[in-house]
């Protein structure tokens, strides 16, 4: 047989006929099945991205670094199943000074926790998260004195006394601020590495730390120089809540911080987490029986001034 190119018409014979029709009709379901497949799985979600967070937990005792790593991961737990895989990228890099307010500007990171009301960022941009880490356990403060000096401070009975007495506190920290704004004789000098071989030098008399970090400071630091101890009868308190501090322009990320720590405390996750590092930390510091000196915070920010003393609650 020719095939008659002019008319452009191709002959089929009948056998053909019933080779290519069947052969049509199983690439036609092939396609349609294909593309059912295809649209099927254009519908499915695509995959959440890995949030990954820059978390500085420098400039702190390793008690605070173990707590506050412990609460951000339960946040982040909490806000998974919504917001989406995570990863925390810590960095634990010691900033004197203050190099501290560079966290966000020219060290890079995204998130760290501090007092509020930080005097190193008033001028910096940040978001901050108002709920309390540690129930304001950082404004009980202890002081950290030397052994010889024991006697003197279990005879202090008001704040006059304490007042005359000199308290060493390293350069930069918001604390000096607020003990000289209460008449305390302030000893503003050096860094949290040479405070203690300073007081054991008798350049002044005491330093005070929170609840919270005393007994691993005492440890860490102040153990290490000969002749110092944990005072006995002194408590002081002042406002100093910690709380998160979330770089500007991270808006999502301070959102999910916020939603976490909310759900953390409904659940009753954060109260177990305090328990299990502070739960008896009442008994063990004996707070309840010492001679309590309240302080002003005058740079504290009116959302966080309805925190006063509260032992029974810690």
């Amino acid at each position: 047989m020719k095939w008659n190119l002019k008319s452009k018409k191709i002959p089929v014979m009948p056998n053909l006929l019933l080779i290519i029709v069947p052969a049509v009709a199983i690439a036609f379901v092939l396609v349609s099945c294909s593309g059912r497949k295809s649209g099927k799985e254009s519908s499915e979600p695509a995959a959440q991205e890995t949030t990954v967070i820059k978390f500085w937990s420098g400039n702190r005792s390793e008690a605070r670094k173990v707590y506050e790593r412990k609460v951000l991961d339960a946040i982040m737990e909490a806000t998974e199943a919504e917001w989406g895989p995570w990863q925390i990228d810590e960095n634990q890099d010691e900033y004197p000074g203050d190099e501290e307010s560079k966290v966000f500007t020219e060290k890079g990171h995204d998130l760290f926790v501090t007092i509020a009301g930080n005097q190193k960022f008033t001028k910096e941009d940040k978001i901050v998260i108002p709920h309390l880490l540690t129930k304001n356990l950082l404004g009980y403060r202890i002081p950290i004195i030397r052994k010889e000096d024991a006697g003197l401070f279990s005879e202090i009975r008001n704040a006059a006394d304490l007042q005359k007495l000199r308290h060493g506190i390293p350069l930069t920290w918001s604390d000096a601020d607020i003990f000289r704004h209460n008449g305390y004789n302030v000893v503003e000098d050096g860094s949290f590495d040479d405070i203690f071989e300073r007081l054991q030098d008798g350049l002044f008399d005491y330093s005070a730390y929170g609840a919270n970090e005393v007994l691993g400071v005492y440890e860490n630091r102040a153990s290490k120089q000969e002749g110092l101890v944990i005072d006995e009868n002194i408590l002081l308190f002042y406002q100093f809540p910690l709380v998160f501090y979330v770089k500007p322009g991270l808006s999502q990320l301070a959102e999910r911080i916020d939603d976490g720590f909310q759900k953390i405390i409904a659940s009753g996750k954060l109260d177990s987490i305090f328990d299990h590092h502070y739960g008896n930390i009442v008994e063990q510091l004996n707070l309840d029986k010492r001679v309590m000196f309240v302080l002003d915070n005058h740079l504290i920010p009116d959302d966080f001034r309805y925190i006063k003393p509260d032992l029974e609650n810690l």
